[in-house]
């Protein structure tokens, strides 16, 4: 009997296409934490959201109208879609602050418990079932967080847990969005988001903009409180182009996940750390040390792992599935 190969040719073909869009879209967002890194020493986090914001919303609104029209951002859905924004606004604000004062690779190494804290929340709330290699690897994942991070010794930074608090919320975002991406599309919640990200800047600003909370020392504190600074024309085209960097690099990775299934490509998200190390030397002349190199290879084998019980978990429910559908009458 002749074998169909076209399906299996189509399907590696948009893995392929998936992976390339998913490591391109990594590379750009990778450019956002350069700009960010480099202003927060002038500027404060809340003026640069503010700019970021609203360059973005051209590139949403045009998605949201190739994705089933603006009716799509006043679905019933419309309050999760909120909490949702405010996680993420907390996430990243998180985030952009620990960046400030940590070096990048390490910023985006700690980050990557995102998976680790998928994991555990997934049970929690999605009543999902993990077996106890899953639940090794978590807690190998966590090790690696440790020994990144060095609670308790002279080199441990309290930024440190900025981005271990970033991963944590938007772990929570990534729990909520399986809950409520079957009724939302992706522009939608990237256009809320951004919403979201625009109001609680502009609080920010409110707060700080005037300047009366200057004179922290600490970079973190200091990118958080500094008031409103007028850019020179270079550095205002550098806070604007996040706005498009983003939108651009969500258009990729929503393209990933819709072309590709996502335990092949999720994976890929670490080579966010080889353009953090790349990136770090380049800019700054940061290099790991080898405690920091053996935390981040503990992370990244532990999230890959994470993944790959997850693939081996869905092939077996669809299998079983498939096998319910024929047996029954």
């Amino acid at each position: 009997m002749k074998q169909d190969v076209t399906a299996p040719a189509a399907a590696r073909s948009d893995s392929l296409k998936g992976i390339a869009c998913l490591v391109l879209g990594i590379a750009v967002f990778a450019i956002q934490d350069v700009v960010i890194k480099k202003i927060s020493g002038v500027y404060p986090l809340h003026e640069a959201m503010v700019l970021r914001s609203f360059t973005a919303f051209p590139v949403l609104f045009f998605l949201v109208w190739r994705d089933g029209g603006f009716g799509t951002l006043t679905g019933p859905g419309w309050p999760w879609l909120l909490v949702r924004g405010l996680l993420a606004f907390v996430a990243y604000s998180c985030y952009y602050l620990g960046l400030a004062a940590l070096p990048i690779a390490t910023a985006v190494a700690l980050y990557f418990a995102v998976p680790l804290f998928i994991t555990i929340l997934s049970v929690a709330f999605l009543g999902e079932r993990v077996g106890p290699r899953r639940w090794a690897a978590v807690m190998i994942g966590f090790i690696g967080v440790f020994l990144i991070a060095r609670p308790g010794t002279d080199l441990f930074d309290w930024a440190a847990l900025l981005p271990i608090t970033s991963a944590f919320l938007y772990a929570c975002s990534m729990v909520l969005t399986r809950r409520i991406g079957a009724t939302e599309t992706a522009p939608a919640m990237s256009t809320w988001g951004n919403g979201v990200f625009l109001l609680g800047a502009l609080t920010l600003s409110a707060i700080f903009g005037p300047g009366g909370h200057d004179g922290e020392t600490h970079r973190s504190l200091a990118f958080l409180m500094r008031g409103w600074t007028t850019p020179s024309a270079f550095d205002f085209m550098l806070m604007t182009s996040c706005g498009v960097i983003a939108a651009v690099a969500l258009t990729l990775l929503t393209q990933a996940y819709r072309v590709a299934e996502a335990n092949v490509v999720a994976p890929f998200e670490y080579t966010a750390l080889i353009w953090s190390v790349l990136y770090g030397w380049l800019f700054w002349r940061e290099w790991p040390d080898p405690v920091s190199w053996l935390g981040i290879a503990i992370i990244v084998g532990a999230g890959v792992y994470v993944f790959y019980r997850e693939q081996i978990k869905s092939e077996t429910n669809q299998a079983r599935a498939v096998s319910a559908r024929s047996n029954s009458p």
